[in-house]
């Protein structure tokens, strides 16, 4: 291929990824192989308040103290790359741009080496190393370098235990420098509070060891890690950029308290805008026993859970708007075999009280599979306890959601006002796509952006069954019963979902 041809390719390139505005994990997403089982000693937290003048050299005797224990990762994978005249409508086009290819289309799909760069910092002079699981997933290969060593000095490392619900990553040097290496300084996450002045180690754009100075903005943000599945991550505004990602974020004594992981980009600009986000290293240090064994075990009930709306407080019969609505049961899980139903408001999870969804999600996960726990519920306006045998969580199982009835002809749709669904009887295509037992259901093709259908979690491919107490047959009786809900008022729906039933309120505008 010509120079020339190379200049439009890669402007055409440019040109299509620029435009896209995206959350922009700060360096990259497979596990290598797992060293044997051994203990890790917790390392020790230092709880005492943070407290004292920050000077003119506090943050150059930070950065001295911090930066030798603070790692540059370069990893290598291979990955399958599509055949790239897809992208221009067919091999015609493709040629136009770049010539024939001696009288065949390219290959299809094949193997690309991609190199990476992250961060780490090590927590223990054996050649452990905390990084983030995005960094090390499916790395065949991860070269770790060192503070104050020559550029192109690199140790080989191999990943022991990751945990992709809290981004996070447990990798060994298998070979070692000649010489003691240095260990981080542990703090302690709960006591930091927005405007603490924070400081980031890492390798922005791979240069090395850079340091950056910002404040804890906020606490407690909620994160998406997986789908339905989100972290509480400290956010900062201290200049985190790609190849930041696994790198320290530190308090005013030098101590971690966060694992820098992510930050808010858009199509003008790929790196920093102030908006930066670090995973608390208290929820991190409590996982380093089961992540050196190479494997996080955590619990499961099988329930899809959302928050109450505030509109409909009074009608499940709640005192306050606290508790976590019940929105899909999977079938055969625990929460099935417990009797737990869609529509159901748990308020108490073994004897502890729920404030909210993310609150419950914390719990489930924290105990220990096979563990039996009283749940307090609150179903048709009465409470009433179950009792659920904790699973174990299999995140890569947990089924994701399609949007393939999203572009698809508008013939006999109807739109349902105030709501923001367009709906369409069910075929006997859609039937079989969607694995249901008959056509009966209305089916959802559309949700428009913002709309009370889109707030409440909505998507292109349920299909309603029940709105109220009315069973819906076509999508002419689901346009019927959610004309009857006043403007404010609350539809009750129960929808079908990826082979589940799913309960789902929405209030008409």
């Amino acid at each position: 291929m010509s120079n020339r041809r190379l200049t439009w390719f890669y402007a055409l390139l440019i040109a299509m990824t620029s435009a896209a505005a995206a959350l922009v994990i700060a360096s990259r997403l497979g596990l290598s192989p797992e060293s044997s089982a051994q203990t890790i000693a917790v390392p020790a937290v230092n709880k005492a308040p943070l407290s004292g003048p920050v000077t003119a050299t506090t943050f150059r005797e930070i950065a001295k103290r911090a930066s030798p224990a603070v790692v540059n990762i370069r990893t290598e994978s291979r990955q399958r790359t599509q055949d790239l005249s897809d992208f221009f409508g067919g091999g015609d086009l493709f040629e136009r741009f770049f010539g024939p290819s001696g009288g065949r289309r390219p290959d299809r799909q094949r193997d690309q080496l991609v190199t990476a760069a992250g961060t780490g910092f090590i927590i223990d002079k054996s050649g452990l190393i905390l990084t983030n699981n995005h960094v090390v997933e499916g790395a065949s290969r991860i070269k770790v370098s060192l503070y104050g060593e020559e550029a192109d000095q690199e140790y080989d490392a191999r990943v022991i235990g990751r945990d992709p619900l809290t981004d996070s990553a447990l990798i060994e040097l298998t070979e070692k420098p000649d010489h003691t290496l240095p260990v981080i300084e542990w703090g302690d996450s709960s006591q930091m509070e927005p405007g603490d002045w924070v400081m980031a180690i890492g390798n922005p754009f791979n240069l090395a060891h850079t340091v950056s100075v910002g404040v804890i903005s906020a606490k407690e943000r909620p994160f998406q890690v997986a789908e339905g599945r989100s972290a509480q991550v400290l956010q900062t505004d201290a200049a985190i950029n790609p190849g930041n990602s696994g790198g320290p974020l530190l308090n005013v004594r030098g101590e971690v308290i966060g694992i820098n992981t992510a930050i808010i980009a858009d199509g003008r600009q790929a790196g920093n805008i102030g908006i930066g986000f670090a995973i608390p290293i208290n929820t991190v240090r409590d996982l380093l026993p089961q992540l050196r064994t190479g494997k996080v075990v955590r619990g499961r009930i099988g329930i899809g859970v959302g928050m109450i709306p505030r509109e409909a407080v009074d009608e499940f019969g709640l005192k306050e708007r606290k508790g976590a609505l019940v929105q899909t049961v999977a079938p055969n899980s625990a929460a099935s075999k417990a009797g737990l139903e869609p529509g159901d408001v748990i308020i108490a999870f073994n004897g502890k009280p729920v404030n909210g969804r993310d609150d419950l999600v914390q719990m489930v996960v924290n105990t220990r599979p096979g563990t039996t726990v009283p749940v307090r519920i609150v179903r048709d306006r009465q409470e009433r306890t179950l009792n659920i045998t904790v699973e174990e969580l299999d995140l890569e199982a947990e089924s994701s959601l399609s949007s393939r009835f999203r572009d698809r002809d508008d013939t006999g749709q109807a739109t349902s006002t105030g709501f923001g669904l367009r709906l369409q009887d069910i075929t006997a295509q859609d039937a079989r796509q969607l694995k249901l037992e008959s056509n009966q259901g209305a089916l959802i093709t559309d949700v428009e952006p913002g709309s009370p259908a889109a707030r409440a979690g909505l998507r292109p491919g349920d299909v309603i069954i029940r709105v109220g107490r009315a069973s819906i047959e076509t999508a002419s009786d689901a346009q019927r019963e959610l004309g009857r809900v006043p403007s404010g008022g609350t539809a009750f729906l129960r929808v079908l979902r990826d082979g589940q039933e799913t309960f789902v309120s929405v209030t008409r505008e």
